[in-house]
């Protein structure tokens, strides 16, 4: 039926039918878990109708859930998962059911919200409702990540104690199992603290990065072959080159390097004048109690928008500080829905740098860095059809080979809005400046202020008396020189047309300066 149906439609069209068709779904999926919560409803007014005895036996929720099962043709434990969240969106997040409902945000993000806010207690969840909907309009391009990353954010924010009461009661759940698995294998699960789990990942990364270029494992392989050495009480990797003149084959084993986590935070948060939450780099919020707790043997480093002087902006690498800057300004990569890391990214110019004029554009500068992936790097540098811009806030939009156009935000807007912000010289500084720039002008604006001023007056008063001299030759027919005016009031008629141009060097009369001791004319 839809074989031809396209035939005619530019790229541009075709990418808008697939986004039309994506919030229309979002409209529907809102109205088939709104029928669900109201089915739910009347089973259960049915169910408190009936006996305590009969209503354990079958539940409204069950019974719901067994109704929806068979209409959707859905397993009975997804049923109850599709109940349970259409029961959240009507109870408990009405802000929320809304935007899903007019097509601002997707039924993968409305999940993600029922789930992350589903231990938040009854006394906030109005609250959190209400922020996690006024943000949903810029949800647009974000990925999984970055929706977990706010939505955690607001919920850790607005309930700090019950956050902090929850990490207590996962982290004694702490616990690693090794099963036998299929085919001689054995499967590792293990559950940590979010530091703890950084600190693993960054061990197992740094050991599978060890080993020569020519090892023929993958970067996964490596890293279960890490932690096996670990097993086997190894920090180090053996190289499965198999090549005799292996670089890291014959070298001295190097000392243990302490593998460096990055968290993030403001000022007040690590001092304890605020609850805000922080971010874990590559993992996620981690409420302030947590902060504070690995901030107190931490090196810290204060992260904003550093001074770029001139020779740094025309060089192609940005500084330490700049890199550190741009990395917790965007958090993972900019392309709308990429999840690398910022940690993983490059950081590369929006507009080109230019190597043989770096002063003609491209400069390395905040405003024109930004993290990209391998794979979005070269699709941005390859990939005519693709094109980003940045704005002065690191906002950065992108203009797709089908002409549609799509917004990222920096990942640490949302978290850290000073991080982001333009950075204002104090008022007392430019006022200050202000003011001795004012002194040091003051008599040289005020001379060619009195030019000016003079200037315009006498080309005035020139065309003034121009035109009658222009009058008097066209009501009379004489000119001035045959027979001049005789008027005591207007003898200027008598003089040849002036220049209504001044001269270059024309120069008014002198300012007349006051006498500070003459008493005012009042």
């Amino acid at each position: 039926m839809l074989e031809h149906v396209f035939d005619e439609w530019s790229d541009g069209d075709l990418v808008a039918a697939v986004d039309d068709a994506h919030r229309q779904e979002s409209m529907l999926m809102a109205r088939k878990l709104a029928a669900i919560a109201e089915l739910l409803g009347r089973r259960t007014e049915q169910e408190l109708a009936v006996e305590q005895d009969a209503a354990a036996v079958m539940s409204g929720f069950n019974r719901t859930a067994a109704e929806v099962s068979a209409a959707l043709n859905m397993t009975a434990a997804g049923a109850r998962v599709l109940v349970g969240h259409a029961e959240t969106l009507a109870v408990r997040l009405p802000a929320v059911a809304a935007a899903l409902a007019a097509g601002h945000i997707d039924w993968r993000a409305t999940e993600l919200i029922c789930a992350r806010t589903e231990l938040v207690t009854d006394a906030v969840i109005a609250e959190v409702d209400a922020a996690v909907a006024e943000q949903i309009g810029s949800w647009r391009c974000w990925s999984r990540e970055k929706l977990i990353t706010t939505i955690d954010a607001v919920v850790t924010s607005m309930d700090a104690e019950a956050a902090k009461a929850r990490r207590a009661a996962a982290y004694d759940q702490r616990r690693v199992d090794v099963r036998p698995d299929l085919d001689g294998m054995a499967r590792v699960r293990a559950n940590l603290s979010r530091a703890d789990g950084a600190v693993v990942d960054r061990r197992l990364a740094a050991m599978a990065a060890s080993v020569c270029p020519n090892d023929p494992r993958t970067l996964m392989q490596r890293r279960a072959d890490a932690l096996t050495a670990l097993g086997h009480g190894c920090l180090e990797l053996a190289c499965a080159c198999g090549t005799p003149d292996c670089p890291v084959r014959d070298r001295a084993p190097a000392p243990v390097v302490p593998v460096v986590v990055n968290i993030v935070a403001t000022a007040d948060t690590v001092t304890g004048r605020s609850d805000q939450p922080g971010y874990l780099a590559g993992h996620g919020v981690i409420d302030a109690e947590l902060v504070r707790e690995l901030a107190r043997e931490a090196t810290r480093h204060l992260v904003g928008l550093p001074h770029v002087s001139l020779e740094q902006a025309h060089r192609y690498r940005p500084s330490a500080a700049l890199a550190r800057y741009i990395r917790t300004r965007d958090l993972t990569c900019r392309f709308p829905g990429c999840t690398v890391p910022a940690a993983r990214c490059d950081i590369d110019h929006t507009e080109p740098f230019d190597h043989a004029d770096p002063a003609s554009g491209g400069l390395t500068v905040a405003e024109n860095l930004g993290c990209y992936c391998r794979e979005h790097h070269r699709r941005k540098t390859f990939d005519e059809g693709w094109r980003d811009r940045q704005l002065a806030d690191g906002t950065i939009v992108w203009t797709s080979p089908a002409g549609h156009t799509y917004t990222t935000t920096p990942g640490g807007a949302a978290l850290f809005p000073d991080l982001t912000g333009r950075h204002r010289t104090p008022d007392t500084e430019k006022v200050g400046t202000r003011r001795d720039q004012m002194c040091t002008t003051r008599h040289a604006n005020t001379a060619t202020r009195h030019r000016n001023r003079a200037a315009r007056e006498e080309v005035r008063v020139r065309c003034w008396r121009n035109q009658f001299r222009r009058f008097r030759e066209f009501f009379h027919g004489e000119s001035t020189a045959t027979k001049p005016s005789t008027s005591p009031f207007a003898r200027f008629v008598n003089h040849p047309i002036e220049p209504e141009e001044l001269e270059p060097n024309w120069q008014p009369p002198p300012l007349a300066r006051s006498d500070p001791d003459e008493p005012p004319p009042y």
